[in-house]
């Protein structure tokens, strides 16, 4: 098979139709072999109803169906997990995302090589306060930390290999950086495309402002995991001596001023009277909780056994 094209969606109903049968008229007029993955992510509309028509006239139709919203990533990651074309495309359903791009993404990565394609919106219709300022904000910090040049990382509609999708785990909200993980998996050959940005025709975006705030806090957490997920005590065991040294540093000041006066029969300043009881204090008791709680709480956190468990209804 040479294409698998990934759809995950939420409440498109309207859209469905009109994006399922311009992916085929794309697919016939290059005569690709292909298969369709819709991901419903907990639609409450008639979403799996149209999904399930689909399946009845087309053998090459999948659908997966979570029992609730779980967001882009888990659609992603279990769409990932079914596709069997050697180039796997994902675009979104309402419609912004153009089935035209296709076969030249296909072409990218099958003729020149790439191991990922992603799209650039160039020109966008989206609203300019709420999301394109901010868009362009959060892609400059992206290329920055990552060293990824691309002008839109959270780009929709992009092409990888088959072997790329099959070796990256996407979870919580990180699809914003699928790039970055293909990139830390080995995957270093990045490509981006101009591509066509279209209005929605049906309801209205999914996606809140506050999706910049978990944008950056995510973006953090793989720079992190990436850099010292396999080495923790690089990052926590520098941080907690550098203030246990200081920490122990302010007690033997401490302790020297103590024996001074002592030493010379002068009276001796209480020790909670002086500031660099409660430095030692604090910096030792910070080094020490960057030893134990932080190390502890992120390798917790990483190798947790239902990371990427989804409760799915229903799936053909």
């Amino acid at each position: 098979m040479q294409i698998s094209v990934i759809i995950p969606l939420y409440n498109e109903a309207d859209s469905l139709p009109k994006l399922f049968e311009w992916i085929r008229r794309v697919m016939n007029e290059k005569n690709f072999s292909y298969e369709v993955i819709f991901v419903d992510d907990g639609s409450d509309d008639a979403s799996w109803s149209v999904i399930e028509s689909f399946k009845r006239d087309y053998d090459n139709v999948s659908g997966i169906r979570f029992r609730k919203n779980y967001g882009k990533s888990p659609a992603l990651f279990c769409g990932f997990g079914k596709a069997k074309g050697d180039v796997v495309v994902t675009l979104d359903a309402d419609l912004q995302d153009s089935p035209d791009e296709i076969p030249e993404l296909y072409r990218m990565i099958v003729a020149d090589g790439y191991d990922l394609v992603s799209g650039w919106k160039k020109k966008r219709y989206d609203n300019a306060i709420t999301k394109n300022i901010p868009s362009k904000i959060y892609n400059a910090f992206a290329r920055k930390v990552t060293g990824i040049k691309l002008h839109d990382m959270n780009c929709g509609l992009k092409a990888y290999r088959n072997d790329v999708v099959k070796n990256i785990e996407v979870y919580g909200e990180m699809h914003r950086y699928i790039p970055y993980l293909a990139k830390n998996a080995g995957f270093s050959n990045i490509g981006e495309k101009v591509v066509e940005h279209r209005k929605r025709e049906f309801g209205h975006s999914k996606f809140g402002l506050e999706r910049f705030v978990n944008g950056y806090l995510d973006l953090f957490s793989l720079w992190f995991l990436n850099k010292f997920g396999k080495k923790p005590m690089h990052f926590f065991g520098f941080g907690g001596t550098i203030m246990f040294l200081v920490g122990f540093v302010a007690a033997l000041i401490v302790g020297a001023i103590k024996l001074h006066h002592l030493h010379y029969g002068t009276p001796a300043p209480l020790v909670t009277s002086s500031p660099w009881f409660y430095i030692a204090l604090t910096m030792m008791i910070l080094g020490t909780q960057m030893f134990l709680v932080g190390f502890l709480g992120e390798i917790v956190a990483r190798n947790s056994n239902e990371r990427n468990y989804y409760n799915v209804k229903e799936e053909f």
